[in-house]
């Protein structure tokens, strides 16, 4: 038994039985979801995830490092690469992001050390029976959200921010009846 949303495709299958909702504490990984939740905005999640290899590549393996040189020569390449969502405002956003996520890692140690904090290092563990009662934001995201836009990161709104909450594992919403839910 799984959450329904995912009985749709097998890629979803597998992008929830084996991701979702698992704790991330790996900086890089904390940025690719930041990257794929952004992208995602407006479109369907599936669409990311099929595009998911070529972010991989295009995006240095989500090394915000790499990612935050990325001049007017590398966004004019990623624009004209079909294979993510060609969407400036979203590609820029996402290099300013890499800026503000390093400068985040730097006062914190690491960018892992300041998501957690905001929880405790703890996991909110949802008890939703089913999929409409899963909301599509919360308190913490709101204020996650407003946090990150103080700190100058761009096209992460409350919505945006908790579906990557739920991608990393801080929210876990897997539905009561999940077996995934650990």
């Amino acid at each position: 038994m799984r959450c329904s949303w995912c009985e749709s495709s097998e890629l979803y299958r597998e992008y929830h039985d084996k991701e979702w909702g698992k704790a991330v504490y790996d900086d890089n990984k904390h940025f690719e979801f930041l990257v794929l939740e952004s992208a995602q905005s407006g479109l369907s999640w599936i669409t990311i995830l099929k595009k998911r290899e070529n972010y991989r590549k295009e995006y240095s393996e989500f090394d915000p490092s790499k990612v935050s040189k990325y001049d007017e020569d590398k966004i004019k390449e990623m624009m004209n690469n079909s294979g993510i969502v060609r969407n400036l405002k979203k590609i820029e956003a996402s290099i300013n992001n890499a800026k503000q996520f390093l400068k985040i890692s730097n006062e914190f140690g690491s960018f892992n050390r300041y998501i957690w904090s905001f929880t405790e290092n703890k996991i909110i563990k949802n008890s939703w029976k089913t999929l409409e009662e899963v909301p599509s934001k919360s308190e913490l995201s709101d204020l996650i959200a407003k946090d990150l836009k103080k700190r100058g990161f761009k096209f992460l709104g409350s919505t945006t921010v908790y579906s990557y909450l739920q991608a990393v594992g801080i929210i876990n919403d897997h539905l009561l009846d999940c077996e995934f839910r650990d």
